[in-house]
């Protein structure tokens, strides 16, 4: 009777000394960790608690004693067998708690004893990051329109379980049930308390989807993002389209080689297909090109290619040969005689617009040559140049005019007080000889020019004499002469010509003179007769007489 008294007695006091309790802490530790529960915020000063000691709830409103430490007396451990080896004490009072489970989730309190007695409980929460994610279970192909299991995303190991978000390209996929359907399971290890959570994406491709990376994530409360390796998924369809390509693109001409290419729009592409090559038809397998060596205008038509099981399904071109074809009337050395006609024609064949061009002798000409009437100077090299696009064709001649012989101009020309330059030019072909009936010195030929050449000599006559410059080939000769005369007669014939000048002058101011007076007498008989004064006109009369017989003279 008396010891249940003190029990009481006791029990009542301790109920007293508890006079505060905290408010309620909640520390997060990661599984498998040490982790550190503080007590009362780790404030606690050592030298003024006598008892210190850490307490869990058990549940059931039961709790388990962890250890107990005492003023300078070591910590006594007391915990049972789930504690005793992962429990001990900081120096600050702190429960240092080794080897975090998830069933340490619960509800630790640190109860201190100095003057008073005062609880701090801790709640205690345990994380864990998944071990791993990745994409499990991956389909090869996806067909268009079909909802199509594509893998499934797997986070293990986490507390809380992780919450998995499908991406295509990076951006989140959303459930619609239609084209996108996410089913999500989280599974629990009954031994560990950890969550695996596995999510599996349906998805109805289409061919956008081609190329595409699809990955899945998740985002812990603690830790960074966690982010799948990206998968691809090849995405099949029939051929709905096809498109003919012609390689080059360029306009072709004769000679060129040419490839078909025959491009289809389903995925696996075709393997086999039909090239209709004007009436004929080609299959070609595992490949979809066939090349044509070497056209010709003859290869200009229309092309097509076809699906070898659906030949409704087909695309066409058509293909231009290019080409450019000339001919002339006549060709390599044309020989003609001189003043004949000479009947040139072009024709050209060609499969657009052509631009024709001519030369002679490298020397560009504004229009194609005519020649009604041939000279010696239409002799030279002709060269037609026809250009369409980037074909170009040439064909030449090379016209030679022939006949005798002709002077075309004979001259003389002083240099100095005693020579005279004699200039004789003609035409002919072959190449004129030229010959003089004088001898002479400083004698120049030029060039032998489209039939024309000029002969010069340097003559000093001692007297009047008359010179012939003639000239010949195999067809004629002609021959021309000039009169030159000496250094004497010129000065003679210069005096003469002085005199004649000088009496010129004299004449005509006789002229002039008579004219003016016959003028003035008119004037004069007609003043008498109207009656007008006749001032001045004497002065006139005596000036035209000084005049007249300053002439007479």
């Amino acid at each position: 009777m008396h010891l249940l008294s003190a029990c009481c007695a006791r029990a009542l006091l301790i109920s007293a000394l508890l006079s505060q309790v905290s408010t309620l802490q909640t520390v997060i530790g990661m599984y498998g960790e040490t982790l550190e529960i503080p007590c009362n915020n780790g404030a606690m000063k050592a030298e003024d608690v006598l008892i210190t000691k850490w307490k869990y709830d058990k549940g059931d409103g039961l709790s388990g004693d962890l250890l107990i430490k005492k003023s300078n007396m070591n910590v006594s451990i007391s915990a049972t067998e789930e504690y005793s080896s992962r429990v001990s004490m900081a120096s600050n009072s702190s429960l240092l708690l080794s080897a975090a489970r998830l069933t340490d989730q619960r509800t630790f309190t640190c109860m201190v004893v100095s003057s008073d007695i005062v609880e701090y409980p801790v709640n205690v929460v345990i994380y864990k990051t998944p071990t791993g994610l990745e994409i499990s279970d991956i389909v090869k192909d996806l067909e268009i329109g079909k909802l199509t299991k594509l893998g499934t995303c797997v986070a293990q190991e986490a507390n809380p379980a992780a919450n998995i978000t499908w991406l295509k390209n990076n951006k989140p996929l959303v459930a619609d049930g239609k084209v996108i359907s996410i089913q999500t399971s989280v599974r629990v290890d009954p031994s560990t308390g950890l969550s695996t959570t596995s999510s599996v994406l349906e998805y109805s491709a289409n061919k956008e989807d081609v190329d595409a990376q699809f990955t899945c994530s998740t985002q812990h409360p603690v830790g960074a993002e966690l982010v799948s390796s990206p998968v691809t998924f090849t995405i099949t369809y029939s051929t709905e389209n096809i498109v003919l390509q012609v390689i080059p693109q360029e306009p072709l001409k004769e000679g060129d080689n040419v490839t078909l290419k025959c491009e289809a729009d389903g995925n696996p592409p075709p393997t086999s297909f039909n090239f209709y090559l004007k009436g004929e038809v080609v299959k070609v397998e595992y490949a979809d090109i066939y090349t044509i060596t070497n056209v010709s205008r003859d290869n200009t038509g229309e092309y097509k290619c076809s699906l070898t099981d659906n030949p409704a399904l087909e695309a066409s071109e058509y293909i231009t040969v290019n080409y450019l074809d000339i001919y002339l009337s006549f060709s390599g050395n044309i020989v003609r005689n001189a003043s004949e006609s000479l009947d040139l024609r072009v024709q050209i064949n060609a499969s657009g617009k052509a631009k024709t061009s001519w030369t002679k002798d490298n020397v560009k000409l504004d229009k194609q040559p005519e020649f009604k009437k041939l000279t010696y100077s239409d002799s030279g090299h002709y060269e037609c140049v026809v250009t369409m696009g980037p074909l170009t064709r040439k064909a030449s001649f090379h016209l030679v005019v022939e006949g005798a012989p002709v002077i075309t101009q004979l001259s003389k020309h002083r240099t100095d007080r005693d020579h005279k330059l004699l200039v004789c030019t003609a035409e002919g072909s072959p190449k004129p000889a030229v010959s003089w009936s004088i001898n002479g010195t400083s004698i120049d030929e030029s060039p032998f020019v489209n039939g024309k050449i000029t002969h010069k000599i340097t003559v000093v006559p001692t007297a009047n004499l008359t010179v012939t410059c003639s000239v010949s080939n195999e067809f004629g000769t002609a021959s021309r002469a000039i009169n030159v005369s000496s250094h004497q007669s010129d000065d003679s014939d210069q005096t003469k010509l002085v005199v004649g000048v000088v009496v010129g002058l004299l004449v005509a101011t006789v002229v002039i003179g008579l004219v003016y007076w016959v003028y003035m007498k008119k004037s004069k008989q007609g003043s008498w007769k109207t009656g007008e004064k006749e001032d001045g006109s004497s002065e006139e009369e005596k000036k035209l007489e000084e005049n007249s017989q300053k002439a007479e003279v």
